[in-house]
C-alpha cells in the first residue's frame, strides 16, 4: 500500500483510479475489522478448571427509537446504557458465562456498503473471549443469528446449572408485527419469534429458570403463554416501562441455587429492585411482575381462546378500535385464579385518570374500546 501511495500521479484519469482504490481499501479495511473475533484472554487451564455456575443471555434491541434526554439535557440512547450495564455485569462475574446481543441499525459505508447490524460478546469468567459483527437479516426466523452464535461460543460445553435470558427493547407485537425494526420496515416481528428463538437458546433442557421480558406490556396472558415452554419464572410488565429499563444491580454479585425456592426468591429481588428504582425516578405508571409458570399455567389456559379471537379481530381492524385494560376489567378473563403464581409491584402514575387505582392484576389484556 506504501509503494502504491508513493507512485507519482501521471494524470487526471489515473487521480481518478488511484482515489477509487483508496475508496476500496479504506471500505474492506472496515469491513474486515467489523466482523473481527478477539482471541481469548487469560489462560485456558484456568478456565477450564472453573466452570461457570451461570449462562445469562442478554438480546438489546436497538434498531428503533430509544433516544432520551436526562434532566441536564444530554442526549443519551437507552439500549447503549443497557448494553454497557451488561458489559459491566459480564465483567463483575467470575462464575458466569454472558452473551450479549446488541441490534443495531444498519448503517453504509461511504453511503454505498451495508455494514453488519448485529454486535455479539462473550464473556466468560469475567474475562471477553470473543467478540463478533453480524448480520441479523440471515435467517428465517428474526432470532436465528443470535440463536446461531449463541451455540459457536458455547460450543460443546455443559451448560451451566442456572440460566437467565433478558430481551430489552419496545413491546414486541403480538398482531400486526410489522415495523419494528427500523431497519427492516416490511420484516414481520412477534413475540412468537422471540419464543422460537428462547426454545432454541433453552436447547434439550428445554427450561431457562428466569426470562426477564424488559420491555412495555410484556406481562398479558399471550406473551406470558409463548415463552412459558421454555421458562420456569418470567418477569414482565403488564403496563408501559419507562425506557424498556430493569435496574441489573443484583447481577452484579450471583449467589442463585437451582432449586425453585432459590430462583423464585432471586425473581423476587430482582423484580423488587427494577421496582424501587423505577418508583423512585418515575412519575409514570411502574408495574412489575414474578410470574411462576406452573402456578401461571390454569389462568393462561383459560383465556386462552378468548385472548386469541381478540387479537384474530385486531388483525382484521385498526389498532384505534383497541385499547388496553387490567384483565380484571374484562369479564371475559377475571377469573377466581388469575392472581395465583404471581408477585406484583405496582404503583398508579402520579397524574392522569388512573392515579387513584391502588392495584392491578398483574395481567394486561387487549378490549374494543369505549
Amino acid at each position: 500500500m506504501t509503494h502504491f501511495l508513493a507512485r507519482p500521479i501521471a494524470g487526471a484519469t489515473h487521480a481518478l483510479s488511484t482515489a477509487r482504490g483508496c475508496i476500496g481499501c479504506v471500505a474492506l479495511a472496515v469491513l474486515l475489522m467489523s466482523c473481527g473475533t478477539a482471541p481469548p484472554a487469560g489462560d485456558d487451564g484456568q478456565l477450564a478448571a472453573d466452570p461457570p455456575r451461570y449462562s445469562l443471555v442478554f438480546i438489546i434491541h436497538g434498531d428503533g427509537d430509544y433516544l432520551y434526554h436526562d434532566t441536564l439535557g444530554n442526549a443519551h440512547r437507552a439500549d447503549e446504557d443497557v448494553l454497557a450495564n451488561a458489559q459491566a455485569i459480564a465483567e463483575q462475574n467470575p462464575n458466569a458465562e454472558v452473551f450479549i446481543f446488541h441490534e443495531i441499525e444498519r448503517r453504509h459505508v461511504l453511503f454505498l456498503i451495508p455494514r453488519r447490524d448485529g454486535r455479539a460478546y462473550y464473556y466468560r469468567n469475567g474475562r471477553l473471549l470473543a467478540q463478533k459483527s453480524y448480520w441479523r437479516d440471515q435467517g428465517e426466523s428474526r432470532f436465528d443469528p443470535e440463536v446461531r452464535l449463541h451455540a459457536e461460543f458455547a460450543g460443546t460445553q455443559p451448560r451451566p446449572p442456572v440460566r437467565m435470558f433478558f430481551y430489552f427493547g419496545h413491546e414486541l407485537p403480538e398482531f400486526n408485527a410489522e415495523g419494528y425494526d427500523a431497519s427492516y420496515s416490511k420484516r414481520r416481528v412477534s413475540i412468537r419469534d422471540l419464543a422460537a428463538g428462547v426454545g432454541e437458546i433453552a436447547g434439550e433442557r428445554k427450561k431457562i429458570d428466569l426470562i426477564t421480558l424488559a420491555t412495555c406490556f410484556g406481562g398479558t396472558p399471550y406473551t406470558i403463554g409463548a415463552l412459558a415452554p421454555y421458562a420456569r419464572y418470567i418477569i414482565a410488565s403488564p403496563d408501559n416501562l419507562h425506557l424498556s429499563y430493569f435496574d441489573l444491580e443484583p447481577l452484579a454479585s450471583l449467589d442463585v441455587g437451582s432449586s425453585d425456592g432459590d430462583v423464585a426468591a432471586f425473581a423476587d429481588r430482582f423484580a423488587r429492585n427494577a421496582f424501587e428504582q423505577l418508583a423512585r425516578e418515575v412519575q409514570t405508571v411502574v408495574s412489575v411482575v414474578v410470574y411462576d409458570v406452573n402456578d401461571v399455567s390454569t389462568f393462561v389456559d383459560s383465556v386462552t381462546d378468548a385472548y386469541d379471537r381478540t387479537l384474530m379481530a385486531a388483525n382484521a381492524t385498526t389498532p384505534e378500535s383497541l385499547e388496553r385494560c387490567d384483565c380484571a376489567d374484562d369479564a371475559a378473563y377475571s377469573m377466581p385464579e388469575m392472581n395465583r403464581g404471581l408477585t406484583i409491584h405496582y404503583r398508579a402514575p402520579r397524574f392522569g385518570r388512573t392515579k387513584n387505582e391502588a392495584r392491578h392484576s398483574g395481567w394486561e389484556c387487549w378490549r374494543n374500546a369505549k
